[in-house]
Parts: structure tokens; C-alpha cells; sequence
């Protein structure tokens, strides 16, 4: 079992990392995401084409199937944006931010299970601070 080119699309951007598109082959020795395992250097790419079995099925059923359905729901949140309170129903008015961040929290736990460092459209998940010297 191997991960389908989808599923390799899907975990790249979750991880945060641009699309390549057809600018750049992307292979074992050749893609823009590296990271270091103790004295080894490795292609995103080649992480995700040696894992294990079981490696890949809690890449798959644990990370990739809840990821999916928690981005959709983010969107489906715009539904309720025009509500503030219905009936005894009253609308979460943190609820997008709160979905975008338990969906970033679980691509950052994918980023750490895979052993990369998040990508720059996910970031550290922390507040930064740009040092500005004149």
C-alpha cells in the first residue's frame, strides 16, 4: 500500500508547504521540503514514500480522514455567520476561529508524526516577533 499522488497533495499542503505544479518533479532526490533525521537529510517526498504499513495507516485514517472533514466544516461554518441568536439557539461567535484552530492544531500533530517541521502557510502556531534594527 502507497500513498495515492492525492493523498501525497493533501499531506503536503496540510503541512503547510506551496504546490510544486508542474514547475518541478517531484522525487526522491529532487523536491523543496527537506528535513533532518539525526545525520540523514530526506526528501518530504522520500519520508512519505518509506513509510511502514502501519506508519501509513495512521497517516491515512487518523490524520488525512479527520483532516478532510474538518477543513469542510470551517466553510460550513459561513452558513451561521449572518446569525447571532435564533430562538433559544445562540450562535458561537468564535465558532470559525475555533474550528481553524482545532484544524491547525491537528496538521501541526500530522507535521510532528511525520517528523517535519510545519511549512510556511501553517507556521509555528505561535505568536513571532521581527526583530527591526536601524
Amino acid at each position: 500500500m502507497s500513498l495515492t499522488t492525492a493523498q501525497m497533495a493533501d499531506v503536503r499542503r496540510y503541512m503547510g508547504y506551496s504546490l510544486v505544479g508542474t514547475t518541478m518533479q517531484i522525487g526522491p532526490n529532487h523536491d523543496v521540503v527537506y528535513g533532518r533525521f539525526g545525520m540523514t537529510l530526506m526528501s518530504l517526498y522520500t519520508r512519505l514514500t518509506t513509510l511502514t504499513g502501519d506508519e501509513e495507516a495512521v497517516l491515512v485514517n487518523t490524520y488525512l480522514a479527520n483532516l478532510g472533514p474538518l477543513e469542510t466544516a470551517i466553510f460550513g461554518a459561513g452558513a451561521n455567520l449572518d446569525t447571532d441568536q435564533a430562538a433559544i439557539w445562540t450562535h458561537n461567535k468564535r465558532e470559525v476561529a475555533d474550528r481553524t484552530a482545532l484544524f491547525n492544531q491537528v496538521r501541526r500533530q500530522m507535521c510532528e508524526f511525520i517528523g517535519f517541521p510545519p511549512g510556511g502557510h501553517l507556521g509555528t502556531g505561535g505568536n513571532s516577533i521581527k526583530l527591526v534594527r536601524s
